[in-house]
């Protein structure tokens, strides 16, 4: 059981899980906001996969299904952000510029937006258990950034002057109206479909491409011990 923590990762999933966890203290948003939720999804999964592999001695993550399913969410999280929030800006640059609370500001939102979505994109691509998502999963994957929207134009139309009842533009209808928000969740929603058939497509190929590299390895050894 020891033996696990001289795997390579165990101590990746435990750094996924700080730096999500190290993202969430030193930030100021809350709940509201997707960010927010998908990473505290991930600090949870990813510390409930450390504690499982440690008791278990083994290099396999738990519940394949949800690790995909955080996967999605977390790298929804970075592309949205970086892409329509960030319009493609650096980020590097505000972590050494500005005052002391608003660099930790910038370290949170890098952490948050950045470090954690890449690096549990690469967990998703190296490491085990590989094969595990189905196509199938797709739609309950999808329910909860769907979910997401239509509870916060809820809360908005009950609440209006709930504070941050939008927290992102293209959720608010108070200057373009529902028919505009509804375009934008509908493109979204378009695009999520394929991130998430990606997701899906990369645990797929990472299985092939594993089998390659094992099927070619032994061919070597075979050819070596010929010789």
């Amino acid at each position: 059981m020891s033996s696990v923590w001289t795997r390579p990762a165990i101590w990746w999933r435990l750094a996924i899980a700080l730096a999500a966890g190290l993202g969430l203290i030193t930030g100021q948003g809350s709940l509201v906001y997707f960010t927010v939720e998908s990473n505290v999804i991930v600090l949870g999964y990813f510390a409930g996969a450390v504690y499982w592999m440690a008791r278990r001695g083994t290099v396999e993550a738990p519940a394949p299904r949800l690790r995909g399913a955080a996967t999605l969410y977390i790298t929804i999280t970075g592309i949205v952000a970086h892409v329509i929030l960030n319009h493609g800006a650096n980020p590097l640059p505000g972590l050494v510029s500005g005052s002391g609370p608003d660099r930790l500001q910038h370290w949170s939102a890098f952490f948050l937006h950045y470090v954690t979505p890449v690096m549990v994109m690469l967990d998703w691509l190296c490491l085990k258990p590989r094969n595990a998502s189905r196509w199938r999963d797709l739609p309950l994957w999808l329910s909860f950034p769907l979910g997401f929207a239509a509870l916060t134009e809820l809360r908005g139309a009950l609440f209006p002057y709930f504070e941050n009842a939008y927290p992102y533009f293209f959720l608010d209808p108070t200057t373009k109206g529902y028919a505009w928000v509804g375009g934008q969740i509908a493109q979204l929603t378009v695009e999520f479909v394929l991130l998430a058939a990606a997701v899906v497509g990369l645990d797929r190929l990472g299985t092939a491409v594993n089998r390659r590299l094992k099927g070619a390895a032994e061919e070597a050894v075979a050819g070596e011990a010929k010789s």
